[in-house]
C-alpha cells in the first residue's frame, strides 16, 4: 500500500515542481529522490518497519512476491532516470509532467503486483496505459510519434473493452469479482451448470492480457508503437511496463488449467511458439536496432510465457530474475542507443575504437539478452526451460525454445560485430562519465546475477 499511495503522491508533486521551477536538472533530481522514497518506502513494508494500514476489503492482497517484484520495478525506473533523465529533458518542454506520468505508471504497477480483485485488475492497467498514450505522443513535431500513440490508443482501447467482456462474463457466471473465487456458481450451488461462459470470460481476459505483454498473434502494435515513440519513453515500455503486465497475467491465471480444461496445454504452448517465432524470424530481417529490439521484445515475452505455463516454484524464481535483468539489460541498450544519431546497424561502425567501455557494456548487455552463459540472461532463460520441464511440457517445446534462442544470438551479435569489427565513424552523442559509471554499475550487475542468481531469488523466501 504504501508504494501505491506514494507513487500517485509524488507524481502531483511533479506535476507541481514544473509550476515552481523551469529548471530541468532540479525536476530530474526531484523524480529520482521519489523513486528512492519509493524504493524505502517499500522495503519498509516488505519488513514490516512501516505499513500504510488501510482496509482494502480484499480488493488487494500484498505478499512477499509482490513486494520483490515493486522493488525490482522501482529500482529499474531509478536505473532508467538515472541513464536516460538527461534524455527525457530533450523530448519537450514538459519535462516534469513526462515524469509525473511516470510515477502514475508506477502507481499502475504497484496495483498489478497486489490485485486480488478482477476491478483492481482493470483499473491497474488503466492507470499504467493511459499514461503511455501520452508519453508514446510526447513529441508533438513528429508524425511517426503521433501516428504511434493513436495506434497505441486505438488499440489499447479495443483491448479494454475485450478485458472488461471478459470481466463481466465471469463476474456473470461466478457472482464474485474476487480472483480466487473465480468458479461457476454451479459448483457452490448445485444448480445446472452454465457451460462455456466461463471458459469463454477467461479466454476474453487471456486475449487482453497477451495483448498487454505484445505476446503472439496481439503483438501487431507493438513495433509500430516502439519505432514510433520517442526511443527514452520506449525503453520504459518495453521494460517495466512490459514486466507488470506479465505479472499481472501469471497471477490472474495461475490455476485457471482447471477450469479451462485439456485446451490449456494446447492453446499455451502454440501461443509461446508462435510468440518466439514471430519476435526472432522477424527481428532477422530488421535494419534499424531499434525496431530489431521491438521485435526482440516480443521473443523476450514468449520466454517470459513459459511462466505462465509452469505455475512453480522454479518459474517464480525464473520470473523475477528474468524481469530484473531483462529490464536492466534493455534501459542499458536503449540509454546507448538515444545517443545514437543512426539507429541502423552501420550506424554502430566502429563504436568500440571510439567508445570502448560504451561498446563493451551495451556487448554484455546483448549477451544477456541473447542468453549467453555468465550473464543473467543465461539463468533467466534455464530458469524459464527447467520450470516448463518440471511442469510437465514436451521436449519438442523446449528445443524449439532453445533453437529461437539461437536465432536470436544472430540478430544481438550483428550489434557487436558492427562495434567490433567494422570500420566506420559511429555517430553518437557525447558519453559523458556519469553515463558511464551507470553502463558499468548495470553490466556489472547482470554479470553477478550470470555467476549467483540467487542474489535476487533468495528474497522470495524472506
Amino acid at each position: 500500500m504504501n508504494v501505491i499511495l506514494l507513487s500517485a503522491i509524488w507524481g502531483v508533486v511533479m506535476m507541481f515542481a514544473g509550476i515552481f521551477t523551469n529548471k530541468a536538472s532540479t525536476i530530474r533530481y526531484t523524480a529520482i529522490l521519489g523513486l528512492i522514497v519509493l524504493l524505502f518506502a517499500n522495503f519498509a513494508n516488505s519488513f514490516g518497519w512501516f505499513s500504510i494500514n488501510i482496509n482494502t476489503t480484499n480488493f488487494l492482497a500484498f505478499s512477499t512476491f509482490g513486494y520483490l517484484i515493486n522493488s525490482i520495478l522501482i529500482f529499474s525506473t531509478l536505473v532508467y532516470v538515472l541513464l536516460t533523465g538527461k534524455a527525457i529533458e530533450q523530448v519537450g518542454i514538459n519535462v516534469a509532467e513526462y515524469l509525473a506520468l511516470i510515477f502514475f505508471v508506477l502507481c499502475g504497477t504497484s496495483i498489478l503486483t497486489s490485485y486480488d480483485n478482477l476491478l483492481m485488475l482493470f483499473l491497474g492497467v488503466e492507470i499504467m496505459t493511459i499514461p503511455l498514450f501520452i508519453l508514446t505522443g510526447s513529441d508533438k513535431r513528429n508524425l511517426k510519434s503521433n501516428e504511434a500513440s493513436l495506434k497505441y490508443f486505438l488499440m489499447g482501447a479495443f483491448s479494454t473493452g475485450i478485458l472488461l467482456m471478459g470481466i463481466a462474463l465471469v463476474y456473470g457466471v461466478s457472482g464474485t469479482f474476487d480472483v480466487d473465487a473465480v468458479q461457476p456458481a454451479s459448483a457452490i450451488s448445485g444448480m445446472p451448470s452454465v457451460g462455456i461462459l466461463l471458459p469463454i470470460g477467461l479466454l476474453f481476459l487471456f486475449m487482453a492480457m497477451a495483448f498487454k505483454v505484445s505476446a503472439a498473434p496481439f503483438h501487431f502494435w507493438t513495433p509500430d508503437v516502439y519505432d514510433g515513440a520517442p526511443t527514452v519513453f520506449t525503453s520504459f515500455m518495453a521494460t517495466i511496463v512490459k514486466a507488470a503486465g506479465f505479472i499481472a497475467f501469471i497471477k490472474l491465471f495461475a490455476y485457471r488449467h482447471v477450469q479451462l480444461g485439456p485446451s490449456w496445454n494446447i492453446i499455451l504452448p502454440i501461443i509461446i511458439i508462435a510468440t518466439l517465432f514471430v519476435g526472432n524470424i522477424t527481428a532477422v530481417f530488421q535494419q534499424s536496432v531499434k525496431r530489431m529490439l521491438a521485435y526482440s521484445s516480443i521473443a523476450q515475452a514468449g520466454f517470459m510465457l513459459f511462466a505462465l505455463y509452469s505455475n512453480n516454484e522454479f518459474s517464480r524464481e525464473g520470473i523475477v530474475l528474468y524481469t530484473l535483468v531483462y529490464s536492466l539489460a534493455t534501459i542499458a541498450i536503449f540509454a546507448v542507443l538515444v545517443k545514437m544519431n543512426d539507429y541502423s546497424f552501420d550506424g554502430f561502425n566502429g563504436l568500440a575504437k571510439q567508445q570502448p567501455l560504451v561498446a563493451f557494456t551495451t556487448t554484455i548487455c546483448m549477451f544477456s539478452l541473447a542468453g549467453i552463459p555468465l550473464t543473467g540472461g543465461f539463468f533467466a532463460k534455464y530458469y524459464m526451460l527447467t520450470a516448463a520441464l518440471n511442469a510437465g511440457a514436451s521436449f519438442t517445446l523446449v528445443i524449439l525454445a532453445v533453437l529461437f534462442a539461437a536465432v536470436s544470438v544472430y540478430y544481438y551479435f550483428r550489434v557487436v560485430q558492427a562495434m567490433y569489427f567494422k570500420e566506420g565513424e559511429a555517430n553518437i552523442v557525447h558519453a559523458d562519465t556519469s553515463f558511464k559509471v551507470g553502463l558499468v554499475f548495470v553490466a556489472a550487475l547482470i554479470v553477478c546475477l550470470g555467476i549467483y542468481p540467487n542474489l535476487i531469488t533468495q528474497w522470495l523466501y524472506f
